[in-house]
């Protein structure tokens, strides 16, 4: 099930511009890079159907979203080189439940120098100053997240894979 109001929604439809494609998709899960101003490197980690609360993820979904989240934090470290990843769930839109989706950022030394903060409040920052990562250096990091996950699963995984997307 998707709702076509919801952006998240739109972005596995494939109805809205996503910078660099989809990563990797399973039958359940999507991962894509953040389109907000979380930096270069910072993936989302969602539900391919609509889901607004994590206690309504089903069985299977919930099966396979640790190994995936583990899979995409590796992933993070190996192509950003971070001090840490943050994994963090979000799922507010206009102080509403949205589809839920999990934020796997890369907490880069030059963000934590940059903003002086870390955690919460480096993510809070970053929202604030607005800065969103250029479209080409997404697709840059896109393929080489994708090169990085196919090494993990042995297969590329994601649709459009033959067109290099």
């Amino acid at each position: 099930m998707t709702d076509q109001t919801c952006m998240a929604c739109r972005l596995v439809a494939g109805t809205e511009f996503l910078p660099g494609g989809t990563i990797h998709r399973t039958a359940l899960w999507v991962v894509e890079h953040c389109v907000g101003p979380l930096g270069l490197g910072t993936l989302i980690v969602k539900p391919v159907r609509h889901v607004l609360h994590v206690a309504d993820l089903t069985p299977e979904e919930s099966a396979e979203l640790g190994p995936l989240l583990r899979r995409v934090s590796r992933t993070v470290t190996t192509v950003m080189r971070p001090e840490q990843v943050y994994v963090c769930l979000w799922s507010h839109a206009g102080a509403e439940p949205g589809h839920i989706h999990f934020v796997v950022q890369p907490a880069l030394k030059a963000d934590l120098e940059r903003y002086g903060v870390h955690g919460p409040a480096l993510q809070m920052a970053m929202f604030d100053a607005g800065a969103v990562p250029d479209e080409e250096a997404v697709a840059d990091v896109c393929r080489r997240m994708r090169v990085e996950l196919g090494c993990q699963w042995g297969v590329g995984g994601w649709k459009g894979h033959e067109e290099g997307v």
